[in-house]
């Protein structure tokens, strides 16, 4: 650390507590990542929860003349969220939302998730403007510093238009809240000459005609290159200039610490369709023509090698698999409206303009949600097909121009014969066609001079093509950042570049915030510090970097992310062959155990998320090595009936002693045995009262089920009390609904294996699922009656292993959910007894795509269903357990979401019921105790 920046730490510490500034190695390095080609590791990193902190923050860097960079989300593409100094992100307090005017307007702070802003909305059919197809990670900071748009909000609903008012941060520490009259009245006059230069330099503008008429041009294209100085000719009022300013300026004007955005329709009738030309010209003209029609909500191009490159997806149209040639081009179109009826007008019009273009295929619009979101699912996975294809070692980078769209189909065909020259064999181009805006995805080896040299010249191309031939946009939609810094006098011109260095000297006269992003003196800066991406291991080598994974993490926030998890593995693995730096691997090493490995709760939900669907959970379980216990696990197995018994009766017994010494006194117990004898199976709190004995089936006629009770349900019992068997609910709902149900032979031994595989045991855990193959055939004469299955873990294990082949396909599984949503709630009459209900969706429930079932039948028993963004609780089988801190932290502001007259909470894990119970203080119950409880007799 310098010694400039060391002199800001001791400062900075006396008021920003230090469990909040990461300065190790592993931290600083974690958070040296970002979505972009670029790595800079920062020597501090400051969590703020306050505007105080910031402030605190601005104060001391200009007191040490220390550079700092704001930092959302990480996921920006072109360099302008990493820093070599001082990098600040957001914590809990940041992550708000309210909506507003019945969801005409949104307040939100810069670090809640874009996703979660427009979860908040969705009941009033609304949604932010902002697409981009990052929401699901992106935090608002970040979508409107980078004024980020995607693929539906074309430029009209982009964050600029949008903008209701906005509250920031400036270098002298003032705050203005343009919501606020009282405090814009005060700026005016406090800030009198600032506002004084802003409206000098509108005039500067407004008397350059031709400065003027190209301000106006790029701004009827999709433009994020530089400064937003359209708003100096947008507006007359220099406070509504200033705010405008902030959209776009990647954080080096200002902290954005609140914005309100006028919000826009979220039309729940939507169309998609596919449509293929085998000719480029005729494929642009018809996107012209749509667009002058105005009947479509978006037009993804998608080019030959693109096709080629989704041809091993499922679910498309059959055209879409025939081979590709030079030329040929697809779009995909969607359509919305506010009723069936505007749907189907808007198709017809539309296909009646297509007619004019003679497409060689047409899927035909789809309304079915689950077809064209495949379509649109497809579409966004267009990047990362390039990501997971490309040799290890090497970067995927997508650049991101815009073309008058008259020029669209020259500028596709200029695109291509550059990465011919360059030898860019796999790029491939698709985009936002309406806008004329197009990604081009390549892979690019940093780790050799003349590789970057070879990238240094094609972009020099690219940049003269977009801004000499066709007068476009070097960035559309991704910003600008360190990628096109050196670029944006180029494309701008000395005059309006001139205004963009004044705009900056406003505002940041020292150049401390973000320096290098949007304007740079450095001519090489898109040259420098890039990132390179070792080997690390075959299971993670495909990961990109890009962030999405991290939002559905419960350890994010506590140790490591999954992304964060790779970025420290790699380099790990680095430092190993090159044998440099002995020291830092050294530490890398020790504090991986447990910032990397403990507290990963091996979940899967990261894959969920990642557009190559790595799960850095098997990291994880691969790190852990054989397993640690492998004789315990062996009598277990062969005891398993017995340990059930004993489990159970010994968890009751542990309450009844609890009701005497009392709570604490058996917590401080177990933690003090789970110390001495290290173990990860001793629970430390929150023990749970035994299950007894199965309840016997009582309908002796009706249709056919298999129950196959998991262990955990055998030896736990329902809900915070425990005083009922969860399979005695079961046994209602499903002989209410007209079922005789019959338990497995040996239903007492059984066990999915999944603690056993956890623990890497394999062969042990894959015998405990033949063992429920050989016990479930004999109970459904070989796969004649359905099996239900009550717990949602277990029921992701069951159903891949007969996915894999290790369970028999002729057995009719049915995870819980599915099965009472299709055939059970049917046939029974249910109340919605409960005014409000709280939700938690398993990450189980997730991963099997049932938690629309979950969801569902949650509605049949309440008139408002609160369901928080949690993807996964963090308990993790024994976790919850052993390393409670991972649960806490993954629950930690689950209290807070929630309404305080909400007393009725539901999941479908007894596991996760437990950790939710303790840390709101509300009895989780099961699906099968809500719906039993809201069953109308007869």
């Amino acid at each position: 650390m310098t010694a400039k920046h060391q002199a800001f730490y001791n400062e900075l510490k006396n008021y920003i507590p230090e469990s909040s500034l990461y300065i190790d190695p592993m931290k600083t390095l974690a958070y040296g990542t970002d979505a972009s080609f670029y790595r800079m590791n920062p020597q501090i990193v400051v969590k703020t929860e306050t505007e105080e902190d910031i402030q605190t923050v601005i104060r001391l860097a200009k007191k040490h003349k220390v550079s700092i960079t704001y930092r959302a989300a990480g996921t920006s593409l072109s360099g302008q969220s990493v820093t070599d100094s001082v990098l600040v992100i957001m914590g809990d307090k940041w992550k708000k939302g309210e909506v507003l005017n019945d969801g005409l307007q949104i307040r939100l702070k810069p670090g809640i998730v874009g996703a979660h802003a427009n979860n908040l909305l969705k009941k009033y059919l609304r949604k932010i403007g902002p697409d981009p197809a990052s929401i699901g990670a992106a935090q608002i900071g970040g979508i409107a510093a980078n004024n980020s748009s995607g693929m539906c909000c074309g430029i009209k609903e982009n964050g600029y238009h949008t903008l209701n008012s906005m509250r920031v941060i400036l270098m002298d520490g003032t705050v203005l809240d343009t919501s606020k009259p009282e405090n814009v009245a005060a700026f005016r006059i406090s800030h009198a000459s600032l506002l004084s230069e802003l409206t000098s330099l509108s005039n500067r503008i407004k008397s350059d005609k031709d400065l003027e008429e190209k301000v106006r041009h790029k701004y009827r294209l999709k433009n994020t290159t530089g400064y937003g100085i359209n708003s100096l000719l947008d507006f007359e009022d220099p406070i509504e200039m200033l705010i405008h300013l902030f959209i776009g300026s990647e954080g080096t004007l200002g902290f954005i610490s609140e914005i309100i955005f006028n919000t826009v329709h979220d039309y729940k009738d939507k169309a998609s369709a596919l449509i293929l030309f085998d000719e480029l010209d005729r494929c642009c003209h018809a996107v012209t023509a749509l667009r002058d029609a105005g009947e479509v909500e978006a037009v993804e191009l998608i080019d030959s090698r693109s096709i080629a490159a989704i041809q091993d997806k499922k679910n498309l149209p059959e055209f879409m698999y025939e081979p590709v040639k030079t030329g040929t081009t697809a779009i995909l179109i969607e359509v919305r409206n506010s009723s069936p009826e505007g749907l189907d007008r808007r198709i017809e019009a539309v296909n009646k303009t297509l007619a004019d273009f003679n497409a060689n295929h047409h899927s035909g619009f789809s309304k079915v949600p689950e077809v064209y979101a495949n379509y649109w699912q497809v579409r966004s996975g267009l990047f990362p097909a390039v990501g997971a294809v490309r040799p290890v070692g090497t970067t995927v980078l997508i650049e991101d121009v815009a073309f008058p769209i008259k020029h669209l189909a020259e500028g596709v065909r200029s695109l291509n014969e550059l990465f011919a020259k360059y030898k860019y064999n796999e790029a491939l181009i698709f985009g936002h066609a309406l806008e004329g805006n197009l990604h081009f995805v390549f892979t690019q080896d940093f780790s050799i001079a003349s590789e970057v040299e070879r990238y240094d010249a094609f972009m020099t191309e690219v940049n003269d093509l977009v801004v000499d031939v066709f007068g476009g946009s070097l960035k559309a939609e991704h910003g600008t950042g360190r990628n096109v810094a050196p670029f944006v006098k180029k494309e701008w011109g000395d005059a309006a570049y001139a205004v963009m260095c004044d705009i900056k000297k406003i505002f940041d006269p020292e150049n401390l915030l973000n320096p290098d992003v949007i304007i740079s003196d450095n001519k090489k800066v898109h040259l420098e510090n890039l990132k390179a991406l070792p080997a690390a291991d075959d299971l993670v080598d495909k990961c990109i970097e890009c962030g999405y994974c991290e939002p559905v993490c419960p350890s994010a926030t506590m140790t490591l992310t999954p992304r964060q998890r790779i970025t420290v593995w790699r380099r790990i693995q680095d430092l190993k062959r090159t044998g440099e730096n002995p020291k830092e691997l050294a530490f890398l090493e020790k504090e991986y155990q447990y910032m990397g490995i403990d507290t990963c709760a091996t979940c899967g939900m990261c894959a969920t998320k990642c557009p190559v669907g790595i799960d850095t959970g098997k990291l994880t379980k691969k790190l852990k090595g054989e397993p640690s216990h492998p004789k315990l696990f062996r009598m277990a197995e062969n005891n398993f009936a017995t340990m059930m018994g004993v489990s159970g009766f010994g968890l009751s017994a542990i309450n009844a002693i609890e009701k005497v010494t009392g709570k604490k006194a058996i917590e401080k117990l177990s933690s003090g045995l789970h110390d001495m004898i290290s173990t990860p199976y001793l629970p430390t709190k929150g023990l749970p009262k035994g299950a007894g004995a199965l309840p016997k089936p009582t309908a002796k006629s009706g249709k056919e089920v298999i129950y196959l009770v998991s262990c955990v349900n055998r030896m736990m019992g329902e809900g915070r009390d425990g005083d009922t068997h969860l399979a005695s609910h079961t046994l209602f709902l499903l002989e209410k609904a007209g079922y005789k149900v019959s338990y497995p032979p040996a239903q007492a031994k059984l066990c999915c294996g999944q603690p056993f595989s956890s623990q890497n045991d394999y062969d042990l855990a894959n015998k405990m699922l033949s063992d429920i193959n050989t016990s479930l055939l004999e109970a459904t004469r070989n796969g004649e009656i359905p099996v239900y299955l009550d717990n949602s873990s277990c029921s992701v294990r069951i159903i891949d292993a007969q996915k894999q082949g290790l369970v028999d396909s002729r057995l009719k599984l049915y995870d819980a959910l599915t099965f009472l949503h299709n055939f059970v709630a049917p046939e029974l009459s249910i109340a919605k007894k409960f005014d409000k209900l709280a939700l938690h969706v398993p990450c189980s429930v997730t991963k099997m795509g049932v938690s629309k079932q979950l969801i569902a039948l949650s509605e049949l028993c309440t008139n408002e269903l609160i369901v928080p963004e949690i993807a996964c609780c963090g308990f993790a089988g024994v976790k919850g357990f052993s390393t409670p801190e991972l649960n806490a932290n993954s629950l930690r502001n689950l209290k807070d979401s929630l309404p305080d007259d909400c007393n009725k909470a539901v999941s479908t894990s007894r596991l996760c019921q437990i950790g939710l119970s303790h840390h709101t203080g509300l009895d989780y119950q099961s699906v099968e105790a809500l719906l039993r409880e809201c069953v109308l007799e007869n």
